[in-house]
């Protein structure tokens, strides 16, 4: 659970980087919290990676601290389309809802792709989060959300993401607490 006190340290942290509108990924619960400066706007269940949390290159691990989104993808496509090297193919996806693993990782509806802006911890050779195409997107496996269920990236349901797209821009802060 973020706390008044986490915030106001992230804040003063990361002054330079943080955005009126920021997002905090808490891989502890599982959850992304969409905020404008200290006020939780809207609270959302994600699935980070199986295998936790690391920041090196092909690691399957979801990269921890400062980060910002470098790209937005997918406007107006529909809900559950399906991107292949960040383009939608024209085609949709059947969303399991049930806690099953269908063995795949597609990436759907939306994506924020991440930048790191942490030297040497998120960014830059070996560990970098933009060349390791680390996103926030819409998943088939909306059953596993709450639980670590990707190779790196953070999931949502497709309909959050396209709720979660709507009011961030590229420049958004996003903070991955490990």
């Amino acid at each position: 659970m973020i706390t008044a006190q986490h915030i106001a340290q992230l804040q003063q942290q990361f002054a330079t980087f943080i955005t009126p509108l920021w997002i905090h990924v808490e891989v502890a619960s599982q959850s992304l919290r969409l905020l404008r400066q200290d006020k939780v706007l809207q609270e959302y269940p994600v699935s980070t990676a199986t295998l936790g949390v690391g920041c090196e290159q092909d690691s399957y691990k979801t990269p921890y601290g400062a980060h910002s989104i470098a790209a937005c993808i997918g406007g107006g496509q529909p809900i559950a389309e399906i991107f292949v090297g960040r383009r939608a193919i024209g085609k949709t996806a059947t969303i399991e809802q049930q806690a099953v693993a269908t063995g795949e990782d597609l990436i759907l509806s939306r994506i924020l792709w991440l930048k790191g802006l942490q030297g040497n911890i998120n960014q830059g050779a070996g560990v970098d989060s933009y060349e390791r195409y680390i996103y926030i997107h819409g998943t088939q496996e909306e059953g596993l959300l709450g639980q670590p269920a990707s190779h790196g990236c953070v999931r949502m349901a497709n309909q959050d993401v396209i709720d979660l797209f709507e009011p961030v821009m590229v420049g958004t802060f996003v903070y991955i607490a490990g």
